[in-house]
């Protein structure tokens, strides 16, 4: 080889290393299930779809092509919409705490209900001679089948009991 042909051919082939380098290099970019976006010289998974898929070897997306987690980004709240979400939130929580305290309550009276309407039937049960007071202030017994009586029907409002 002549030495003035010796630099051109040096200069072409720096020049076709140079193009066959992005070929080499190839990259594939694409939104993985967690809404990253994922780099590699691998293809991406096979169960990727091919709208998730942004730039690939040969193949030319747009620039304005985003990924569906960023276009989904909310827009950030003014002062004035998360003052007025703050206070439903406030006004949320005071109802919640209403309500269970209203339930608490209720639990309670429950309970002391059920306590005593078994207290009750213990005394039925347990064979001794029980007294009432009628409507004239007398004390009077009760027979066997007026005791019976009462303890069927508290058997029944036990029954809401646990």
């Amino acid at each position: 080889m002549s030495s003035s042909l010796r630099p051109a051919l040096s200069r072409l082939a720096a020049l076709l290393l140079l193009c066959c380098a992005g070929v080499a290099h190839a990259q594939f970019v694409w939104i993985a299930p967690n809404g990253t976006r994922q780099y590699s010289d691998q293809p991406p998974p096979a169960g990727t779809p091919a709208s998730k898929i942004l730039k690939a070897p040969g193949r030319v997306v747009p620039l304005t092509a985003e990924p569906a987690a960023a276009a989904a980004k909310p827009k950030s709240m003014t002062l004035a919409e998360r003052e007025a979400d703050y206070r439903k939130r406030a006004t949320d929580r005071e109802a919640e705490q209403r309500k269970a305290d209203a339930a608490a309550q209720e639990a309670a009276v429950q309970k002391d209900f059920c306590e005593g309407t078994r207290k009750v039937r213990r005394m039925y049960d347990s064979g001794i001679r029980v007294a009432d007071v009628g409507e004239d202030g007398q004390r009077r017994f009760l027979s066997d089948s007026e005791k019976a009586e009462r303890v069927a029907n508290m058997n029944k409002a036990l029954k809401d009991c646990r």
